[in-house]
This record gives C-alpha cells, structure tokens and sequence, in this order.
C-alpha cells in the first residue's frame, strides 16, 4: 500500500498573526457545505467580508479591472455573460444556507450591491 498524505498549508507567523488579530465572523458549517464548490464557498467568503466591513450600502462594479469577477478571478469567466449567469446561480446557493444575505444585483445588472451584515447562521438554515 502507498503512503498517503495530508495536504497542509504552512502560514507564516506574520500572516497567521494578521488572520487571528482580525478575525472576519463567518458561519463554519456553511464553509464545510460549500468546501466542494470552490467558486460558490470563495464568493461565500467574499461576501461574509464585504459585508462585515461594510459601514453602509455599497455598488461593487461586476466587471472592469476592479470588479467583482477581478476579484473572484478566473479566465474561465471573461465573458461578461457567462460569469452573470454562474454569478446568479452561486448567489442562489448561498441564499439557501444563508436567507438573509444582503446581497443584490443591481437592476442594469452591471454592480453586486451588499449592506453591512454578519455571516453567522441560524440553526435554521438549509442545506444544499
């Protein structure tokens, strides 16, 4: 039998120190509901900062060199079309496990609005 192997991530003290002295409240089991959907839990976590952060409503553009598909990053999703139509169906995912998320596209569809807000869930929410 092979040897099998974990896979492990090495944080430097610098960065774990900066994690731990600004933790971000999210809700682990909708971490662990997303873990194998990579680009829904990475707009999940997004989402959680942004809104922590926020101090008022806020219009993220969804496209140009600032945008939200910039920051989620992925060539797989340059053209504006596509990344709106996955965009929609990862919002409604995270709908499911998280109700009452402060998150909207914005009419002409062009900006991802979000209010402030913590991702901590209820004992209440769904799963996938």
């Amino acid at each position: 039998m092979g040897e099998q192997f974990e896979n492990v991530i090495v944080l430097s003290d610098e960065f774990y120190g900066e994690v731990s002295g600004h933790p971000i409240p999210t809700d682990m089991e909708a971490v662990k509901l997303l873990v194998a959907a990579p680009a829904v839990l990475d707009l999940f976590m997004w989402l959680t900062y942004r809104c922590f952060t926020a101090k008022a409503p806020e219009s993220i553009p969804i496209f140009g060199e600032f945008g939200l598909v910039s920051q989620l990053g992925s060539i797989e999703y340059s053209r504006p079309r596509r990344f709106r139509a996955e965009l929609d169906k990862w919002l409604d995912t995270i709908r499911s496990i998280w109700p009452e998320y402060p998150a909207r596209v914005s009419s002409a569809g062009l900006h991802l609005v979000v209010a402030p807000a913590r991702a901590v869930l209820s004992d209440s929410r769904k799963t996938i």
